[in-house]
């Protein structure tokens, strides 16, 4: 028996963990030489920050000096995630037009990698568009008054909630068998989770039909734990929740998705 044999045990466990970097990477220079999905998931948080803060900032708070610190932190959320969500499900769906899985499916890799791949690549793109957002917001005056650490929990906590959420649409691009489906879907889910939370306005001034689902949207639990972080006020149950609703959303869909995927023909 070789030395290679005796060690290939020892690497086995792990080799999706490698598999799905070196898909990350794929996906990375992917995204290098189309750098669109990227452009859009920065310029779209970025454009929502200062639209709202200066058709709002007068109106709601009084000032965009004081708006910006309230606004910002639901900003990030949407930049962490939100905005690029679509782009992840639209990816893995073309490539499961194009044949690419099928080659995928070939090599003596995990079911996982290909999915984890897109998603963790898309990790990176929501950390450039993190930081750009809070060198544009310190740009328009946002401060964290909770400080340098609280600025990266927040930051974490978007961009975890950011990775869970993305499996949603993961799921549905295995499953549909367009591109312009999983926009369309994606697109027609993006507004009810991003407009009917705190983003704009606190919860307790909105109309109560749509109250109600704010308080029970998990994207309103993500702004207002970051709201929080960020203020350096009491969190309250809102990190435990969204901390929850991360817990949900990946047992729920991911392994979906990774049955979705190996399903496909």
């Amino acid at each position: 028996m070789t030395a290679t044999s005796l060690e290939q045990p020892r690497t086995r466990p792990f080799a999706w963990c490698r598999h799905s970097l070196v898909l990350a990477r794929r996906s990375l220079a992917k995204t290098a030489r189309n750098p669109g999905p990227i452009i859009n998931g920065i310029i779209t948080p970025a454009l929502f920050l200062v639209l709202f803060l200066y058709l709002f900032g007068g109106s709601v708070a009084g000032s965009t000096a004081e708006y910006v610190q309230y606004l910002f932190p639901g900003i990030l959320v949407m930049g962490a995630g939100l905005a690029g969500m679509v782009s992840t499900g639209t990816a893995i769906n073309l490539d499961l037009k194009n044949g690419v899985t099928d080659r995928f499916r070939s090599l003596p890799i995990s079911r996982v990698a290909p999915l984890l791949g897109s998603v963790l690549a898309d990790l990176v793109r929501y950390l450039i568009a993190v930081a750009v957002l809070f060198a544009l917001g310190a740009l328009l005056g946002f401060r964290a008054a909770g400080g340098f650490g609280a600025a990266l929990a927040a930051a974490g906590l978007a961009i975890a909630f950011g990775f869970c959420l993305s499996w949603v649409t993961v799921f549905v691009g295995v499953l549909v068998r367009s591109a312009e489906v999983v926009l369309a879907i994606g697109f027609i889910s993006f507004l009810p989770l991003q407009l009917g939370t705190s983003l704009a306005a606190p919860v307790e001034t909105l109309p109560g039909w749509l109250r109600t689902w704010a308080e029970i949207n998990p994207v309103s639990h993500a702004m207002d734990a970051c709201r929080a972080l960020l203020d350096g006020t009491p969190v309250g149950d809102s990190v435990t929740t969204t901390l929850i609703w991360c817990a949900i959303l990946f047992v729920v869909f991911c392994p979906l998705a990774v049955r979705a995927y190996s399903r496909q023909q």
